[in-house]
């Protein structure tokens, strides 16, 4: 027994108590994690000596060490980042008091009963559980997407969004192997090693069963109480093909009952200048994410009221919503009023339809955004986005498109720790989900985790999901190099962001910074003459983000990269 922090660990029975006397599930590795820095409080442990001591023999990127950091901080309410600290460039630390049972005081905690225990069995898909607590409002699945991203604090104040009661039993999916079509040996490595990170990504969705051929449930830390029925609801079949200098993966889903196939759009990866790992990473996560947007959509077809008409999909709906999304792709203040109008009259006709919510929030965020409401209409057109997400997520508070809205708009009103939560939410029905790490990288950024906003940029570019969206967690990247003064590692991230999307003011002004700190004044003046032209009228008093919310460290580095802006040549006023 090891005591720390009003927490006792007990080793024996692999858990650990709370203040409360709670018991709080831990997945293995995470325990063992935990367990080496209580035997070791008060010395610095490097990420690689961790990870060689969790994970022995066996290769793992940082990202594993990362979720499991995560989930300690989660399990010990360290939100403030106090009990275990990361000390920049060396490693992390447990910086607390550590007794054992043979400290004089010591009074071993008594188990939690087994009713309490109860509540904190893990659902399918669950990763860390914890018992609930007085004032949190959480069901059992957003406890385990908050503790993925040790987002705690936010708990007691978020909407009763997430109580939404599944109406029938979730679905299981049979898992084949991944069959290899060039009969080698590079292809069958290659083929078992996707099966496997395939597998163990869609095991973590909630809501959902994944089995194999030769295994039982995946996914949670135990069995749930009633295990699913042997026959699978889908089954998933895939085939891997070698070619000249490229993977090519192809999947396809079939429902058992009827043997329709739900076609998966092939994924096709260039393995130049791609190391093996990654290779594996993401053939598995571009299948996989397509798998998991494929299942969230079967899933919450039919969810909500008048959803559809007549049982089928209203399809005037979807019509308004690409035209509105057409007629803005040139933007224009006129452009811009036509979407809104005919998106505001589709609503008018189907008020409950979730996906005319979304697109007419959207829509609006951008409007304010490009500044194309006069003051007051602003604030009731932000007003009115929140409002119509809000609506959106109870109606469907586990479908991944209404989700990913909420967590932008979140993260564009500056509410970063309500949308860390939000996207949590979003990974938990889509592991892959690149676009809401982007926002969870965003929102770290603005909180001065700059670290943690390092890892998770670079994890959704080990995912590249979906490869459209790459230019945004490369410039995350480099974003977040920048802001912890590491200039000379943030370039070719920059660099790489910009090749692709040249045409964004802010990566170039990034660049320009960096530029100057490492001496290359001619090439930091042409970056920031580029940026000004793509937006002219940029000025060091209005380029700076809002700081609502933000950490005093965002600031401040945020002030530094300003000045060195102005020193090369950006106007003050």
């Amino acid at each position: 027994m090891l005591r720390f922090a009003g927490f006792e660990l007990d080793q024996q029975r692999a858990e650990i108590r709370g203040p409360d006397s709670g018991t709080i599930k831990l997945r293995p590795k995470a325990f063992d994690l935990l367990v080496l820095f209580a035997t070791n409080p008060g010395r610095i442990l490097s990420k690689q000596e961790l990870m060689d001591a969790v994970w022995p023999n066996v290769h793992v990127g940082e990202d594993s060490l990362f979720q499991c950091i995560r989930e300690l901080r989660t399990a010990l309410g360290d939100n403030q980042r106090q009990i275990l600290k990361l000390i920049s460039g060396r490693g992390y630390m447990l910086d607390t008091e550590v007794l054992d049972e043979t400290t004089p005081g010591y009074i071993k905690k008594q188990p939690a009963p087994a009713a309490s225990e109860s509540t904190a069995t893990p659902e399918a898909g669950a990763g860390i559980v914890s018992p609930p607590r007085p004032g949190m409002r959480f069901g059992g699945a957003v406890a385990a997407a908050v503790g993925l991203f040790a987002i705690v604090g936010f708990a007691i104040a978020t909407p009763n969004f997430w109580l939404a009661t599944p109406s029938k039993r979730p679905p299981i999916i049979a898992m084949m192997p991944v069959v290899e079509l060039n009969q080698d040996a590079q292809t069958t490595d290659m083929a078992a090693s996707v099966t496997e990170r395939l597998t163990d990504g869609l095991a973590k969705i909630d809501n959902a069963y994944v089995i194999t051929p030769n295994a039982r449930h995946k996914g949670a830390s135990q069995q749930p109480a009633s295990a699913p029925p042997a026959e699978p609801d889908y089954v998933v079949n895939s085939e891997l093909v070698r070619g000249q200098s490229s993977w090519t993966l192809r999947a396809r889903m079939i429902k058992t009952a009827t043997g329709k196939v739900e076609a998966i759009p092939a994924v096709t990866i260039d393995d130049k200048d791609l190391d093996l790992d990654t290779q594996k990473t993401r053939l598995a996560a571009g299948v996989g994410h397509l798998l998991a947007t494929r299942i969230n959509a079967l899933l919450n077809a039919d969810a909500g009221p008048a959803a559809t008409a007549g049982g089928k999909p209203n399809s005037g709906a979807k019509v308004a919503i690409e035209q509105a999304t057409a007629s803005i792709i040139q933007t224009s203040r006129e452009r811009f009023t036509q979407a809104q109008a005919m998106l505001e009259k589709a609503l008018a006709d189907d008020p409950h339809n979730t996906s005319l919510q979304v697109a007419l929030a959207g829509l609006q965020l951008r409007g304010v955004q490009m500044v194309w409401y006069s003051p007051a209409d602003s604030e009731a057109a932000e007003n009115n986005a929140k409002s119509l997400l809000e609506r959106a997520v109870r109606t469907k508070p586990n479908s991944i498109p209404v989700l990913e809205a909420y967590c932008r708009f979140l993260n564009a009103t500056n509410e970063f720790v309500e949308s860390l939560v939000v996207c949590a939410r979003t990974l938990s029905f889509d592991p892959w989900n690149g676009i809401a790490l982007y926002h969870m990288g965003v929102a770290h950024i603005q909180l001065g985790r700059f670290e943690d906003a390092l890892a998770t940029f670079k994890q959704a570019n080990r995912f590249d999901t979906p490869p459209v969206s790459r230019w945004t967690w490369l410039l995350g990247a480099g974003w977040s190099y920048v802001m912890m003064g590491r200039d000379e590692e943030a370039l070719p991230w920059l660099e790489r962001s910009i090749a692709i999307t040249p045409a964004s003011g802010r990566p170039l002004m990034l660049l320009a910074a960096a530029y100057q700190r490492v001496g290359r004044t001619d090439d930091a003046k042409a970056a920031l003459a580029w940026a000004l032209k793509i937006r002219p009228g940029s000025t060091a008093s209005n380029i700076a983000l809002p700081p609502k919310n933000a950490s005093a460290a965002f600031l401040a580095a945020s002030e530094t990269i300003r000045d060195v802006l102005i020193e090369i040549g950006l106007p003050n006023r």
